[in-house]
């Protein structure tokens, strides 16, 4: 095309001549003051201080506020009985009962628990003085390699707490459940809770011994 009677530009000028005007800015906004300035770094954590009650005894940390429940009872305070497993929400290993209500830990961030009870699978008993789920897990073969084993019994002291407390579950909708659970309020009270050996039956009998003791 024609341009002030003399001066002629094709669109491949059009194009060289904007190219180069996109890269000169590029590079003067990566030589910005505001773009080098090392006083203002982007993704440094955020520290705080939280204080957390877990197992009757209250420990306070020095904690990244995105540090999870989970991390913050294995990594800092060193409860390793709660296990990491999809660290999804998906397969349970991680339960932990907080406040008298299980929880997966790995969804869940340690500075929304202050002041909460938190009971970890070490709280609920010792070798020499077994929690009645855990010798009643014992008992009934209620674990094979293990791994999902602590998830498993506080997910099941949980669930015999929800029913005194009257919480209903999806099958029954009953708030005044008996302790005496059918295998299927009992299989979909657990259903969170995943056991990759197979496990299933023994659990449900080592729980349904003990909402039997309940009752």
């Amino acid at each position: 095309m024609q341009i002030s009677g003399h001066l002629e530009l094709s669109r491949r000028h059009l194009l060289i001549v904007g190219a180069a005007s996109l890269a000169a800015s590029s590079v003067a906004t990566r030589a910005s003051p505001a773009a080098t300035n090392p006083t203002t770094p982007t993704g440094a954590p955020v520290m705080t201080r939280v204080s957390l009650d877990v197992n009757g005894e209250t420990h306070q940390l020095e904690l990244d506020t995105r540090t999870t429940l989970l991390d913050a009872l294995r990594e800092h305070l060193h409860l390793t009985g709660t296990k990491k497993g999809c660290d999804h929400g998906q397969c349970g290993a991680c339960t932990v009962i907080v406040d008298g209500r299980r929880i997966n830990s790995c969804l869940t961030l340690a500075v929304m628990h202050q002041g909460d009870e938190i009971t970890t699978i070490e709280g609920l008993g010792s070798p020499e003085h077994l929690h009645p789920m855990q010798a009643a897990f014992v008992k009934h073969d209620g674990y094979q390699c293990g791994y999902c084993t602590p998830g498993q019994i506080c997910s099941a002291v949980g669930v015999l707490d929800e029913i005194r407390a009257g919480i209903p579950s999806h099958v029954t909708g009953d708030l005044n459940a008996p302790m005496r659970l059918s295998n299927a309020e009992l299989r979909e009270r657990m259903s969170g809770n995943i056991c990759r050996c197979g496990a299933y039956s023994n659990i449900a009998e080592a729980i349904a011994e003990v909402a039997g003791r309940s009752a």
